[in-house]
């Protein structure tokens, strides 16, 4: 469950550090901690609430998953709760990081599909002077490498939009396709419903908070929103896109009954005509004058094929038939 356990001086890594060992280091001058771990009982929580003096309800919320993003400040110390996406198997999977963050400390605490952080700390200590500067550039990294994983996702739903919106005009209806649609919606809505509270999260750490984000540190969260707002735009794009997709399906359905509906209208009106004329030669009157002809009959059933010919004619000139 404990994926790292780092202590850094001046920016410079100290190596690990046992959990035990965690409040000690930490009364030490210039010294940050940074506790990296997954999916964590109840036991380890009650031992990283006490290694750092965390505050009940924090903890509390931490070892539930399904939290909606938030900040907030327990004294000095902040809890943040963002979600994270991924795509596997063209389906996206979201997850949420925890993060306890301190004069000198910061914790992550991952649930449910989720990118490992090893990348991100090794980043930051590749800079050490901005590490040296707090927790508040490691959080940064944190938030700005959970946004950046929102951008895959979001182009791996346009592209399985485009798929289906060329599906729609190559092929007749199809209730898969419909149905496809909708979850793709729900999914955008998802990913849009993670993406928009890192807006106001980062808005918070800039304005308030300078214990954790120093001032040298604001620019950096102002980045964040930059990409926070074009992903929101992205999502948007798409999902007005796929609504108007599905209405214009729905309408090429009713296009296509009407076809069909105008077909039917059309034959319909062409078997009128020796259906009409049959049904009279079919009553039992005794005087008719057409039944003494010699060339009653030829004359009869040609004027009947040359009324259908000629109304077959204008129908399929006016594109019914």
């Amino acid at each position: 469950m404990i994926v790292n356990c780092i202590a850094y001086r001046a920016g410079k890594s100290l190596g690990d550090i046992s959990i035990d060992a965690i409040s000690e280091v930490l009364k030490e001058p210039d010294t940050l901690v940074w506790l990296g771990v997954h999916e964590p009982d109840t036991t380890l929580l009650r031992k990283v609430q006490e290694e750092f003096s965390l505050h009940d309800l924090a903890i509390e919320d931490a070892q539930h998953a399904h939290q909606r993003p938030k900040l907030e400040a327990y004294g000095d110390s902040l809890f943040i709760v963002v979600e994270t996406a991924q795509t596997q198997n063209d389906k996206v999977h979201f997850g949420e990081t925890h993060l306890f963050v301190g004069r000198n400390f910061i914790i992550t605490i991952r649930h449910g599909s989720s990118v490992s952080y090893a990348s991100v700390r090794q980043k930051c200590e590749t800079v050490p002077h901005r590490l040296a500067i707090g927790p508040g550039f490691a959080l940064y990294s944190i938030i700005d490498f959970v946004v950046d994983n929102y951008q895959p996702v979001a182009e791996s739903l346009q592209a399985r939009f485009e798929e289906l919106e060329q599906d729609m005009f190559e092929k007749s209806f199809d209730r898969e396709n419909i149905a496809e649609m909708y979850r793709l919606k729900g999914e955008l809505i998802k990913l849009r419903n993670a993406v928009m509270p890192i807006n106001d999260i980062s808005s918070q750490l800039i304005r308030f908070h300078e214990n954790v984000v120093r001032k040298e540190l604001r620019p950096y969260f102002r980045d964040i929103e930059d990409h926070v707002s074009r992903i929101i735009k992205m999502t948007d794009t798409i999902r007005e896109m796929l609504t108007t997709a599905i209405q214009v399906n729905l309408a090429l359905v009713t296009v296509g009954q009407n076809e069909v509906v105008k077909q039917l209208a059309g034959w319909g009106a062409i078997l009128a005509i020796p259906t009409v004329v049959f049904s009279m030669y079919g009553m039992n009157f005794r005087f008719m004058p057409e039944l003494g002809s010699h060339w009653g009959y030829p004359l009869v059933v040609g004027a009947t094929a040359t009324a259908c010919t000629l109304l077959f004619r204008r129908l399929r000139r006016a594109g019914w038939l």
